[in-house]
């Protein structure tokens, strides 16, 4: 399924483009051959490497290209009068027959000023296709380099979830973002649809507003589910804390909470609490949830207080929970002291596993969020924590140090002849010719990419392989493949719930 509904099409490009390919056909070169490469000058985030994605999207795009009569009908209002009709017909007959695209393959690790897309076909083909190649590679680049940069910071043991939706910027740049997360290094994703479309894993739990929604006053709560309370503590008291086996008994909402109540005044006396300082909406609501989902019990803590009373509540809704034979999942913090509160809530985890023999307690999740962002990963590196997994939302998907990347697509050679861009910036100046890319590797296992315009291979040829033997170990290997011939996907394609398990993420 595509991800794009049908917006990605020949008219999601620039105008200057449609003008420059009615020059091109007005001068009687739209048949030219013309040779694009795509690539970028600078490595996002100050960073050494980048990741690259977006091929997929990119061949997708080639495959489904055609105008439509809607389209040529709209251009005819938007291009100027003078443009001879003739043109129109042109672009309607226009198709990706012709066209070549040789690029890296999806996730490779790549470098600037490298070409990562050459393609090679009818100038005005070449040149129509510009703008949406462009998009559909800076984004997906930038997105999954970032990804794979939170992967390292945080370590490969570590989970990591996005959960940007509602902060990424609008629909289509949601999706993007799930999906590159998962190249790029994340385990799953909060955005249903993303789910649905490339197979990602969906996680949630709840927000605080499910806390909040039961606002039941300690006395309400005592009386409706505990008809005496202070002979139901008492009766508690002289039960002792010992785990019942309830696995053969529905799990009905007043029993159950009626065993929550039980494991909250025992607990107040093994983790030395008061029992007034626990909130009882919140009790309730864990209870709640945890009936709801008995098997995927996870709680937020930090709708009142994370210590006094969001843990103590969830431990007596988990241990209530195994009565009934299910195991909870773990807990989430979404504000504070992330790390130090991590600590506190394991040590809590521990101490009820050791007291009860629960060894499965102490094994916990604690998953963190509250706008994290590669540089607070890295922080957590340098002190103590006993965090599971990271739940990152807006920095990640607004990609927050850098917004682009930059890549440019630069006609490098004309009818076989080369061609370069000279500006008054250095760093804009372009490479002529068609390049040939290798990668090599030393006997010490470095890498090193070398680049060669192809034109001058055959007159260097015996430099260039004395520098080659001088250095590998292995056969070098170019980086290029052909994904696109002649109207035909060339190449396998690995979509991304075939790619899942190799990428980036899992090296």
């Amino acid at each position: 399924m595509g991800s794009h509904f049908g917006v990605v099409q020949p008219i999601f490009t620039d105008f200057y483009e449609l003008t420059m390919s009615y020059g091109y056909w007005k001068a009687g070169k739209a048949n030219d051959t013309a040779t694009f490469e795509l690539f970028f000058r600078k490595n996002p985030f100050n960073g050494e490497f980048t990741i690259f994605a977006g091929l997929q999207d990119c061949i997708e795009y080639l495959s489904s290209f055609k105008f439509t009569q809607y389209d040529i009908e709209y251009l005819q209002k938007i291009m100027p009068s003078n443009v001879d009709p003739d043109f129109f017909d042109y672009l309607l007959n226009i198709d990706t027959i012709g066209l070549s695209l040789w690029s890296v393959e999806e996730c490779s690790v790549v470098f600037p000023k490298v070409p990562i897309m050459q393609v090679e076909g009818p100038i005005v083909l070449c040149q129509l296709i510009e703008s949406t190649l462009l998009n559909l590679v800076n984004y997906a680049s930038l997105m999954t380099t970032n990804a794979a940069r939170y992967r390292l910071a945080c370590g490969p043991t570590k989970k990591l979830y996005e959960f940007g939706l509602r902060r990424a910027q609008g629909p289509d740049g949601a999706l993007s973002a799930s999906k590159y997360a998962y190249l790029g290094g994340y385990d799953g994703t909060s955005n249903v649809l993303a789910g649905k479309m490339y197979g990602i894993p969906v996680v949630g739990t709840h927000a605080h507003s499910f806390v909040s929604a039961f606002q039941a006053t300690r006395v309400e709560a005592e009386d409706k589910h505990v008809s005496d309370f202070e002979k139901f503590k008492k009766e508690t008291v002289s039960q002792g804390d010992h785990l019942l086996d309830l696995r053969c008994q529905p799990m009905k909402l007043n029993e159950f909470l009626k065993r929550c109540w039980h494991w909250s005044i025992c607990l107040s006396h093994l983790l030395k609490y008061q029992s007034d300082q626990i909130h009882p909406g919140e009790l309730n609501a864990f209870a709640n949830y945890a009936i709801a989902f008995p098997t995927r019990f996870l709680g937020l803590l930090d709708t009142y207080d994370v210590l006094k009373s969001g843990l103590p509540n969830f431990c007596a809704v988990a241990l209530a929970l195994y009565e009934f034979g299910h195991q909870a999942i773990g807990i989430r913090v979404d504000s504070g002291d992330v790390a130090y509160l991590s600590l506190k809530i394991r040590n809590t985890f521990q101490l009820i596993s050791s007291h009860y023999k629960l060894p499965w307690f102490t094994q916990l999740q604690i998953l963190v969020s509250n706008d994290l962002n590669e540089d607070t990963l890295h922080s957590f590196n340098q002190q103590d924590h006993s965090i599971d997994a990271f739940c990152v939302g807006t920095n990640l998907v607004t990609c927050q140090k850098q917004p682009a990347l930059g890549c440019v697509y630069k006609l490098v050679e004309i009818n076989g002849t080369p061609t370069m861009k000279l500006s008054a910036n250095f760093e804009k100046l372009t490479m002529p010719g068609k390049k040939v890319v290798y990668r090599l590797y030393s006997q010490e296992g470095d890498l090193v990419t070398f680049l060669h315009a192809f034109y001058l291979i055959m007159k260097f040829l015996p430099q260039l392989l004395f520098y080659l033997l001088s250095f590998i170990s292995s056969k070098p290997h170019t980086v290029f493949n052909i994904f696109w011939v002649f109207y035909y996907r060339y190449c396998t394609f690995r979509f991304v719930d075939e790619v899942n398990d190799d990428t980036f993420r899992r090296k």
